[in-house]
């Protein structure tokens, strides 16, 4: 295979996005009054605009696949380029001076399921859905959440049933990101009940149009439905959509929930409250609290406490790109996410009093309220504060688990 140098697949990222899309104007960018001032974690489109979103993305996502731009580092054999991290770096921030539809719909098919299938599926499984996923013929879903087993994802009860070169699956799940636009979930279901609970499960790729499976959406407090419960009722699934070995669905999972943590709270999610950080400094401003010292110290403690939480999440992807296992750095970064954003609300909360609950008209205020109603999801996806604590606390520290009490 002929190596190719960075310098000639820049050129050759730079020809394709030059050809296909407008560079973008970042003149305005965050300048206060102008333009949109959300700032919400969580879109909240009607379900016309979001079905229009997501076919632009799948447009855009077809045209780099076609470009042989879709899959920079996966395998040749399977539709890839075959090349480093570095390069899939290299294009990201070329494309981040573009004006391209957002990819938002991609992330958990792109950043949780597919690596998960390349690392445990099946030949067929890798075959039929990864070139699929990364040409954007198909959008993926993670079924993991249960209503009774909350962040202990081992506990899941839904139960897969041997039917000859078939598993017959039925139970439900929820907070599924995505589900109402997915071709297909990986779903973590109970296999054995005769042994621990983390060594009777077994994870699959379930068809999301599949006769059984039912989709109905969840109202946040934001006013949104990004979520979903998933009904699963006798779903038909085939063995060869089985990931991983019968009962060892526990290490499929820590690949996924892996993937998961480095993408809540990773460089990508943090570059993306870039806009929203910059903002605060302007809200002080234009509230006329830039010279109060103790919301100034307040101000720099964030920037602070993000600045660490980038440069840890930056570790952890070096860490991954060297071919190393992930270490404790990706449940840090997610749990300093979560306490980042909770603090930011806060803050905001004080700047604005009133105003944050009340729609005085007045640019950049009342918006903050969707941020702030979003900001406990974070605390949740990804694993609970409270159980990344506990994981970080026990299996990283080494410190004992909770005495029992009488």
């Amino acid at each position: 295979m002929t190596k190719v140098s960075i310098e000639d697949f820049r050129a050759e990222c730079l020809k394709f996005l030059q050809a296909n899309a407008q560079p973008l104007d970042q003149s305005d960018l965050g300048a206060w009054g102008r333009g949109s001032d959300v700032v919400g974690l969580y879109e909240e489109l009607d379900d016309a605009e979001e079905l229009e979103k997501v076919r632009k993305a799948k447009e855009w996502r077809a045209r780099r696949f076609q470009a042989n731009l879709g899959w920079i580092t996966g395998p040749i054999e399977l539709g890839g380029q075959g090349l480093g991290s570095a390069f899939e770096g290299e294009y990201n921030r070329l494309e981040a001076q573009f004006d391209v539809p957002d990819q938002g719909c991609f992330g958990v098919g792109l950043g949780m399921v597919a690596p998960t299938i390349l690392a445990h599926g099946t030949d067929e499984a890798r075959a039929q859905y990864l070139p699929g996923l990364y040409r954007s013929d198909l959008i993926g879903c993670q079924l993991f959440s249960e209503p009774g087993s909350g962040s202990d994802i081992a506990s899941v009860s839904t139960r897969a049933v041997k039917q000859g070169d078939n598993w017959v699956i039925t139970g439900q799940k929820v907070w599924t990101s995505g589900a109402h636009y997915s071709d297909i979930g990986e779903a973590l279901c109970r296999t054995n009940s005769a042994v621990p609970k983390h060594k009777g499960l077994t994870a699959f790729i379930v068809d999301m149009r599949a006769p059984g499976v039912e989709v109905r959406r969840l109202r946040q407090m934001t006013g949104g439905s990004s979520f979903n419960e998933v009904f699963l009722d006798e779903v038909v699934v085939p063995d060869q959509n089985r990931l991983g070995e019968i009962d060892g669905g526990w290490e499929v999972a820590l690949t996924t929930l892996m993937n998961e943590r480095a993408s809540i709270g990773g460089t990508r999610t943090q570059g993306g409250l870039t806009a929203a950080r910059r903002r605060l400094i302007e809200l002080l401003q234009h509230t006329g609290q830039a010279s109060d010292p103790v919301l100034r110290q307040e101000l720099m403690k964030l920037y602070t406490g993000f600045t660490l939480s980038r440069w840890t999440s930056q570790r952890a992807m070096e860490r991954l790109k060297a071919g190393q296992l992930p270490g404790p750095e990706l449940s840090i970064s997610k749990m300093a996410l979560a306490q980042n954003l909770t603090r930011t609300s806060e803050f905001v909360g004080r700047v604005l009093g009133p105003a944050l609950c009340g729609d005085t008209g007045a640019w950049g205020t009342f918006t903050w309220s969707k941020f702030v109603c979003g900001t406990p999801g974070v605390r949740i996806a990804g694993g609970t504060d409270e159980v990344l604590r506990n994981i970080v606390a026990e299996r990283v520290l080494g410190l004992p688990k909770d005495a029992p009490t009488n």
